[in-house]
């Protein structure tokens, strides 16, 4: 569709805008005053409570932290642009959000039992440089994954690894046999201990 004409002065035909385009463009001038003057408040409301709860608020921990922090993103974004979410009721979320991650965080490191149902326990995906294919197909991790980890950390032959391991947050974590030690940040990896063949070299 065209966009609508009218005749002006001396006859000359200008173009008008359809409505449906200037609505696109901007709905209502006063939603621009409304999206200033909420996040004005809300942003510095949210550092301050983020401030207040401390550090291990955004750590993404466990799962439960992820959720909590795409929570709070989707929050302030529909605080800013909803008009139906007063100003109030969109701190109250927030502070909501963060108290039931902190009380949560709380509970897990005063009560290990709890932890146990919060996050799942590290899974180990390869060990002395031998793949772990049964871990890593219950986990559904390719073996091109753990190369690409692998690669990230500097290693160019997976046999030469200490341990690939499948952290709660979904995330590889990489130990070379020369950064080994005594193993002792293993002991809480969940390891059927079954070997399979040695991991190919890169």
């Amino acid at each position: 569709m065209g966009s609508a004409q009218r005749t002006g002065r001396g006859g000359r035909v200008r173009a008008e805008v359809p409505g449906y385009l200037r609505r696109m463009v901007l709905k209502n001038p006063e939603d621009l005053l409304r999206l200033l003057v909420v996040a004005a408040i809300v942003y510095p409301a949210l550092v301050l409570i983020l401030r207040l709860s401390g550090k291990r608020t955004l750590s993404k921990l466990n799962a439960f932290d992820f959720v909590v922090t795409v929570a709070l993103g989707s929050t302030l974004a529909t605080i800013l642009l909803s008009r139906d979410v007063s100003l109030v009721e969109g701190i109250l979320a927030l502070t909501l959000l963060v108290a039931l991650q902190y009380a949560v965080a709380l509970v897990a490191v005063r009560w290990p039992a709890a932890q146990r149902l919060l996050k799942s326990r590290p899974t180990m995906l390869l060990r002395d440089g031998r793949l772990r294919r049964d871990a890593m197909r219950r986990a559904r991790v390719a073996e091109s994954e753990i190369r690409q980890a692998a690669r990230s950390s500097g290693a160019g032959d997976l046999s030469e690894l200490a341990a690939v391991v499948l952290e709660s947050d979904g995330s590889l974590s990489v130990i070379q046999r020369s950064k080994l030690g005594d193993g002792s940040s293993l002991d809480d990896v969940a390891d059927d201990g079954h070997r399979d063949r040695p991991a190919p070299s890169l």
